[in-house]
Formats: C-alpha cells, structure tokens, sequence
C-alpha cells in the first residue's frame, strides 16, 4: 500500500495527509475548491516549518514530504490509483453519506474505504457499500502528525482482514492503534465529549470563569490542556457534532449539548479555526505563497 487518497483539506485531512507524506506514501489530497487545498497545504507547509525549527526534521524531509503530496479538486480523478481511501470531511452524516456513495460507484471492490467520523456509525456508511467488509474508521486524534492514537473502528460487517490491514499501516504511520467496536462517540468521544460539554455547562451556569475552569483541569487533573481551550482546538462545531450523535444514539438527556455551545456554533464562535472560540486566536499567513507551488 503506497498511495492513499484523503477527502478533505481541513484540520483533520491536512493533518492525515501530512502523516502519511512524511512516511513516504504517495498522497492524493482531495477537495472541492482550490481555496480549501490552498489553505491545507499552507497549514502542513507551517507544521513542518515548526518541526524543522524544533530539529525533529530536516529541510530535505519537510520538502520531500511537501513534494509526496498531490491536490485535485475532482474525486474522480484523485482517487484514480489508489489502495486506500480515506474520508475526512466535516463530521456530518449526509455528506459522509453522499462521499461513500460516490466513492462505492468509482472505487475497485478492493480499495479499501476508511472514515475518520469522530462519532459517527461505520456500520450505517457501510451499508450504502458494495463489500460493507472493507469499510472501516480510522479515528485520528489532534494534531495527527504528534499525536500518536488511532482508533480503529469495526462496523458490523468489517472484515478481520481489512483490519489487520489497517492496524498494521498504522504502526507504519509510527502511531498507536486501537480497535473498538462501532458504538456512538466509539471510546475516545464516548468518554472525552461529555467532560467538554460539562466544563461548558460549568461556564454556563457561571460556576467559574474560562481561565480558572481550564486550570483547575490542568493543575488539579494533570490534563495537559484544559477542556475549553481543547474544545476550541477541536472545533465547537465538531463538539456540537458529536454531542448530538451521542444525544440521537443513546436517548439519554446526559448526552444534550449545552445551550451556550448551541450558541457559539449558531454564533460562528467555532475556536481556532474560526479565529475566536473560549479564546481568542491570531490566524498565521506565513505559508500561504510557498503552499500554492505544490497545488
């Protein structure tokens, strides 16, 4: 296995093709606008500049890894090739939907089809799939280039071949894989969204203020970032997501997103990738000129 299409340029398809370019697969970057790609390749132009900074790479490998990675802005065309598809787009069922099913129409029966939901259901994106076995998730945490997680998810029908597949590429993408079974939240979620959303209830409720809410995480907790600074690197948006996944699964008032969460999102307030969330955020343009030559 050595190409790999991501659909997606955002937080997380950025940081999953930088992944893998860095490790030496071919990566097709796919999007629809050249805006999108424009702003992906800028954000992996930026971390590597950071990692060649702090010496954990060199310049040679952060523009062979920039070189590994190619933009299209057509499907049809990235996915041309390639052994594994790997979807990453706005955690949103109808557009995952809409993607696997174009992706069941153009793809070999053996190209192996992976999400990276954050919650939702593989087993109900698999269904709309010719070979459901071959679909499976792959959980990436944030930021993918450091943080050394995947969470594979099994749906109903997904092979242990295919599995095996991805558990071992993993390893190979230097990361800690995991398998769990198809549930809402999975584990990583299940277990983190209702802390997030309770610290957002604890601001609501003017029990404590940003700072000391995230300190008392940090200091008291050993976390090594609060949950409201952590939910704004994750995306208010996504948070809201996953919390009314979680809500529709298990019909259990416990999993009801906040108001003021509600609010923010409705608010465009979404963190980092908004400029403005729990904190406020200084967007970085340093990149943008170089990222366009490798469009």
């Amino acid at each position: 296995m050595k190409i790999v299409a991501v659909i997606g340029a955002g937080t997380m398809g950025n940081g999953i093709a930088h992944t893998f370019a860095q490790n030496g697969f071919t990566v097709k970057l796919i999007d629809i606008s050249e805006a999108a790609l424009e702003k992906g390749m800028t954000a992996i132009f930026t971390n590597l500049e950071r990692m060649q900074s702090k010496g954990s790479i060199s310049a040679e490998d952060k523009m062979k890894t920039l070189s590994n990675i190619i933009c299209y802005t057509d499907i049809e065309d990235g996915i041309v090739g390639v052994d594994l598809v790997i979807e990453a787009a706005t955690e949103n069922i109808d557009l995952k939907l809409r993607i696997f099913k174009k992706l069941n129409e153009l793809c070999p029966h053996n190209t192996i089809l992976a999400t990276n939901t954050s919650s939702i259901s593989i087993s109900q994106i698999a269904a709309i799939v010719v070979h459901p076995e071959r679909v499976i998730g792959m959980h990436f945490m944030n930021p993918v280039p450091l943080m050394p997680l995947v969470e594979v998810i099994r749906g109903s029908q997904t092979s242990d071949e295919v599995t095996k597949i991805i558990m071992t590429l993993s390893e190979k993408l230097d990361k800690n894989p995991v398998t769990v079974n198809d549930a809402p939240g999975f584990v990583a979620n299940r277990i983190l969204m209702p802390m997030i959303n309770e610290a957002i209830e604890t601001l609501h409720t003017k029990v404590a203020g940003v700072i000391e809410i995230d300190t008392v995480m940090k200091l008291g907790m050993g976390h090594p970032m609060g949950p409201l600074q952590l939910a704004d690197f994750i995306g208010l948006d996504v948070c809201l997501s996953i919390m009314n996944v979680m809500y529709d699964g298990f019909k259990n008032p416990k999993y009801a997103p906040c108001p003021l969460l509600v609010n923010m999102v409705n608010a465009k307030k979404l963190g980092v990738k908004s400029g403005e969330g729990f904190y406020d955020y200084s967007e970085n343009k340093k990149a943008e000129k170089v990222a366009k030559q490798f469009l």
